[in-house]
C-alpha cells in the first residue's frame, strides 16, 4: 500500500515567494493539505482540494502508484511561488519501488488558483507526474541481464544450447491480473507468491511479453496442465545456455524463478531471477548473476512507451574461467556412453594440476560415482603407491623374483586375486607382478614396510592433502593401519584405503612429471593452491614409469594401449562397500601431457577398466 508510511508532509526549507496582493491568503495551507492527504492515501480529501471531477481524480491518485507495485510514498513540499490569485506549489516525491528494493525521486509542481471558496489545485494528470497525460500510466520495465556462462580454459560455454519453456503474460491483455497471478502461484505449487506475481503484471509495461517463469523440460511435462488453466498464460519453447552443461558435475545445476531455495533465502520474485543450486553455479552465484536494469516508464493508452522518467542501470555477471579442456571432456563424456555400469572419469594435466576433465555416468540400479568427492578402495590401483614406498627401501630390487600365488595368508589375513593370475611361472620377477595387479604378490611384500611407509608414500602423492576446490572433492586417506594383516590390505588398495577417482589422477600424474601438484580447476577468479613437491627421487619415478608401461604393452592394462604416444598406467578392482556384489574396476595412468583415473562399477571380478580408458584416450585428438 502506498502513503501508510509517513506522518505527514515535510515541510523543512519550505519557501514563499513572490506577492500576496491586496491581503490575500496564502495557497500554503490548500498546498499542505494537498500533498498529505495524497501522501496518506486519503484520495477523496484531496481530490475535494482540486478542480477536477471528484470520482476523476480520486482514481487517478488512487492508481498511479499502484501500477508500479509501490510500497510507499513520501511528498517534500519545496516552495511555492504566488502571484496575487495564481501560485505555483512544487514539492520532491519519493516511491518506494516495492519487491524491487529501488527508491523513484522526481521533482513535480501543479499549478494552483483562488477563487471564492478558497485555493485549489488546477487538476490535470501532471499534478502526479510531469508529463503525464490523459490515458498514460506509469509502468517499471526491469530486465535481468542473462546469466554469466561458466568456461572452459579456452573461453568457450561449458554450458549448451538446451530447451527452455517460457510462461509468461502480455499484461494489457489480461481480464483479471490478480487471478492470473493467482492461479500462477498455485500451478507452481505455491512456491511463487502471488501478490508478488500480481505486482510484477500490473508495473510492467501492457503491450510487451513478461516472461514470468521458465522450465527446464522435465518440470514444464510435470507442470503442463496446471499452467494450460492459468487465465492469459502464453507458454512459448526457446533454446538457451542455462540447463545442460558438458561437465555438469563440475558446472553444476540452475534454477529459475521456480526455485524453492529463492523462496526460503527470503528473496523477493523477480521475472528472469537464476540460482546455482550445485557446483561451480552454485559457488559463484553472485559472480555470475549480475544485477537488474530497472526504468520507470510512461506508456500511452495504446501500450507505447512515450518516456522515460529514471533509469537504474544494472550490471553483467561475469563469467568464471575454468582449467577443463573442451575436447578432453567431450572425450570422457563419449566414453562413458559405451559402459552398462555407473563409471567416472577425471583427468588433470601433469606437471600443473590443471582439471582437464570430471565426467561421470550413472546406470540404472546402480549408485553413482563420485568423481571429486568419492571414497572408494582403488585396489591393486595403489600399487603405484606401495611401489613407491618398497622402491624406498634399502636394497629392494624390482628385478628379482616375487611369486604370485593363488592365495597368500599374511598377519592372519588371507589375499586372493581377483581375477585370479594364470601363466605368470613360479617365480616371476616383480615387473610382472606389477604388469599384473598380481596383489598376492604385494601383500607379501608389504612384510617390507611398516605403517609409517606406507603412510609418508600416501603423503607424498597427496593422499589427504588440504587442498581447496569450489566444489566438493575429497583428498583420501589410508586410514592408519597396524599390524601385518592390515599393512598388507593397505599395500594393495583395500582395508581404509579410500581415495577419489581425483586422488589417483593426481598420482598418476606425479609419476609422469615428478613433481605433485594440488589440483586446480578455476582459473577467474583463481583457486587458492598448494605449493607444489617434488617427494621422489628421479630414479624412482623412472621406475615406475617402466612399470606402468609395461602393464599397458604386455601386462593387465593391455586395452588401454591405444593411439599416438606411449600409455602408462596400473589396474586395480576392489568390492565396494555399498555391498551388493558391486565393485570398482580402475585403471590410473597418463599419455603425454593427459594423467587420468578411470572407475567402472561392475557386477563380475573379470571386468576391467582398461578398455574404458583406452576409449578415452582414443577420443583425445593430438
Amino acid at each position: 500500500m502506498v502513503g501508510k508510511i509517513a506522518a505527514g508532509v515535510v515541510v523543512a526549507g519550505f519557501v514563499i515567494a513572490g506577492l500576496v496582493q491586496g491581503g490575500g491568503t496564502s495557497a500554503e495551507p490548500t498546498v499542505q493539505a494537498f500533498l498529505l492527504a495524497w501522501e496518506n492515501g486519503q484520495y477523496q480529501t484531496a481530490a475535494a482540494l482540486t478542480t477536477g471531477h471528484p470520482a476523476a481524480v480520486t482514481a487517478a491518485l488512487a492508481g498511479a502508484y499502484r501500477q508500479l507495485d509501490a510500497a510507499d510514498l513520501v511528498l517534500q513540499m519545496s516552495s511555492i511561488t504566488q502571484h496575487g490569485p495564481t501560485a505555483t506549489a512544487r514539492f520532491l516525491a519519493s516511491v518506494d519501488l516495492g519487491s524491487g528494493g529501488l527508491r523513484w525521486s522526481y521533482h513535480g509542481s501543479f499549478e494552483m488558483k483562488r477563487s471564492s471558496s478558497g485555493w485549489k489545485v488546477l487538476w490535470s494528470p501532471s499534478v502526479i507526474v510531469p508529463g503525464l497525460q490523459p490515458g498514460d500510466r506509469l509502468a517499471v520495465l526491469s530486465s535481468m541481464p542473462s546469466r554469466a556462462q561458466i568456461e572452459d580454459s579456452a573461453g568457450h560455454s561449458l554450458s549448451v544450447p538446451s530447451k527452455v519453456w517460457v510462461a509468461g503474460v502480455r499484461p494489457g491483455s489480461l481480464a483479471s491480473p490478480k487471478k492470473t497471478a493467482s492461479a500462477l502461484a498455485s500451478a507452481t505449487g505455491g512456491v511463487l507468491d502471488a501478490p508478488q506475481v500480481y505486482g510484477q503484471i500490473i508495473a510492467a509495461p501492457s503491450k510487451s511479453f513478461l516472461s514470468l517463469i521458465r522450465l527446464r523440460p522435465g518440470a514444464y511435462d510435470k507442470m503442463r496442465a496446471r499452467l494450460a488453466r492459468v487465465p492469459g498464460l502464453q507458454v512459448h519453447e526457446r533454446a538457451e545456455r542455462l540447463f545442460e552443461s558438458i561437465a555438469p558435475v563440475i558446472a553444476g545445476s540452475v534454477g529459475t524463478e521456480t526455485a524453492e531455495i529463492l523462496r526460503t533465502d527470503g528473496v523477493p520474485y523477480r521475472p528472469g531471477a537464476t540460482v546455482g543450486l550445485s557446483g561451480l553455479q552454485e559457488a559463484y552465484q553472485r559472480t555470475l548473476t549480475g544485477s537488474a536494469t530497472t526504468k520507470v516508464v510512461l506508456e500511452n493508452a495504446a501500450g507505447h512507451q512515450v518516456a522515460t522518467l529514471q533509469t537504474w542501470t544494472g550490471g553483467r555477471g561475469s563469467p568464471v574461467r575454468t582449467t577443463l579442456s573442451g575436447s578432453v571432456q567431450r572425450a570422457a563424456n563419449r566414453a562413458l556412453q559405451q559402459v552398462p555400469g555407473s563409471a567416472a572419469i577425471v583427468a588433470i594435466q601433469p606437471g600443473t594440476g590443471r582439471i582437464l576433465a570430471v565426467a561421470a555416468r550413472r546406470a540404472a540400479g546402480m549408485p553413482a560415482v563420485s568423481p571429486l568427492a568419492g571414497q572408494y578402495a582403488p585396489g591393486q590401483a595403489f600399487t603405484i603407491i606401495s611401489t613407491a614406498a618398497l622402491l624406498q627401501e634399502a636394497g629392494f630390487d624390482a628385478a628379482k623374483p616375487v611369486p604370485c600365488r593363488a592365495e597368500n595368508s599374511v598377519g592372519g589375513r588371507r589375499f586372493s586375486n581377483h581375477p585370479a593370475e594364470t601363466g605368470l611361472g613360479a617365480q616371476p620377477p616383480f615387473s610382472v607382478d606389477f604388469a599384473h595387479a598380481c596383489g598376492t604378490a604385494f601383500a607379501g611384500l608389504s612384510l617390507r614396510l611398516n605403517s609409517g611407509d606406507l603412510a609418508a608414500a600416501a603423503q607424498a602423492f597427496g593422499i589427504g592433502a588440504d587442498w581447496k576446490l569450489q566444489v566438493d572433492s575429497n583428498s583420501g586417506t589410508i586410514g592408519n593401519p597396524e599390524g601385518f594383516g592390515e599393512i598388507a590390505a593397505a599395500s594393495v588398495g583395500s582395508g581404509s584405503v579410500r581415495v577419489s577417482p581425483l586422488d589417483m589422477a593426481l598420482a598418476a600424474g606425479l609419476v609422469q612429471s615428478g613433481t605433485w601438484h594440488a589440483p586446480l580447476l578455476v582459473t577467474s577468479p583463481p583457486d587458492p593452491t598448494l605449493s607444489p613437491r617434488r617427494p621422489f627421487s628421479p630414479q624412482i619415478m623412472t621406475s615406475l614409469r617402466k612399470l606402468m608401461r609395461a602393464t599397458v604393452r604386455k601386462g593387465a592394462g593391455r586395452a588401454a594401449n591405444v593411439g599416438h604416444g606411449a600409455v602408462y598406467g596400473q589396474v586395480g578392482s576392489s568390492a565396494l562397500t555399498a555391498g551388493k556384489g558391486l565393485r570398482s574396476a580402475w585403471f590410473v595412468g597418463y599419455r603425454g601431457k593427459v594423467a587420468f583415473a578411470v572407475v567402472e562399477f561392475t557386477k563380475s571380478v573379470n571386468v576391467s577398466a582398461a578398455p574404458l580408458a583406452g576409449a578415452f584416450l582414443r577420443g583425445i585428438h593430438g
